[in-house]
């Protein structure tokens, strides 16, 4: 590893540990909750204790000035819930151009076992070629998706997380398979640090339970999005996930140092 990936992972993270919180989602769904006052939306995660912020380029400046400190990502490719299909993720930024955006690494998304499996390798190994030029970390968004997939087994996520190291991935986010005992199939997959999706919103609760499955699993941390930024509070429930990811709390004790209501 480079000193200039290994210096901006440290940018991205602490001690070794992840707290990212992608909003790329305007360009996928549109400008929901949470998304519409962008900047204080990141403000709030970024004083909640999040790592780093992702974003798509063209929002750059209106992530800057809000981080606290904090890291930030430039996702390079995507699609839309309205075009015919969600899964068809199409380059939208080229490394050089996320620098120029202030990106400390940038991140992209390959639904491996879907129809445009083949083009999603070929961009993620050319867009690792030319990060490790410029020494920017890669994150890979490794999901499990495709005709006859289950996304939440072990065994398939575990693929996609090997198939992130071996096209040279620094770091890679997937589902959770929803317990701590399989997700240590998916975690002895890789040597690469993983962190898990959020996934759709749920209960306060359910969120920081599944954190800490997780971690408990063997990963290096989270890259939750609706479930944070969508919450009443983004940072509140930022401050919860942190206590679990950085602090090694267990869920109760998590919610409570955050100020939010453990459920019975």
């Amino acid at each position: 590893m480079s000193a200039g990936i290994s210096a901006r992972l440290d940018r991205i993270s602490t001690g070794g540990r992840y707290l990212i919180v992608p909003m790329d989602h305007g360009i996928t769904m549109g400008a929901v909750t949470g998304l519409k006052d962008l900047e204080s939306t990141v403000d709030g995660v970024t004083s909640g204790g999040a790592d780093a912020v992702l974003t798509q380029k063209g929002v750059a400046d209106r992530v800057h000035g809000n981080t606290n400190g904090s890291g930030y990502i430039v996702h390079v490719n995507g699609s839309t819930t309205i075009g015919p299909d969600e899964n068809d993720k199409r380059l939208t930024c080229t490394v050089e151009e996320a620098i120029r955006a202030g990106a400390d690494a940038v991140s992209f998304h390959i639904n491996v076992g879907s129809n445009y499996e083949p083009e999603q390798i070929e961009d993620l190994a050319q867009l690792t070629g030319e990060a490790q030029r410029f020494g920017i970390p890669v994150l890979a968004m490794a999901y499990a998706r495709g005709p006859g997939i289950q996304g939440d087994e072990p065994e398939a996520l575990g693929h996609a997380v090997r198939l992130a190291e071996e096209l040279g991935a620094d770091v890679v986010k997937t589902g959770y398979s929803g317990d701590a005992d399989s997700f240590e199939h998916v975690c002895e997959s890789t040597s690469l640090p993983i962190v898990i999706a959020g996934g759709s919103k749920g209960t306060d609760a359910e969120t920081v339970e599944m954190v800490r499955g997780a971690m408990d699993a063997g990963a290096a941390g989270v890259s939750m999005g609706r479930s944070i930024f969508q919450h009443d509070s983004p940072e509140a429930i930022t401050r919860a996930v942190s206590a679990v990811v950085h602090d090694d709390h267990d869920a109760e004790d998590a919610l409570s140092a955050a100020g939010l209501t453990v459920e019975a």
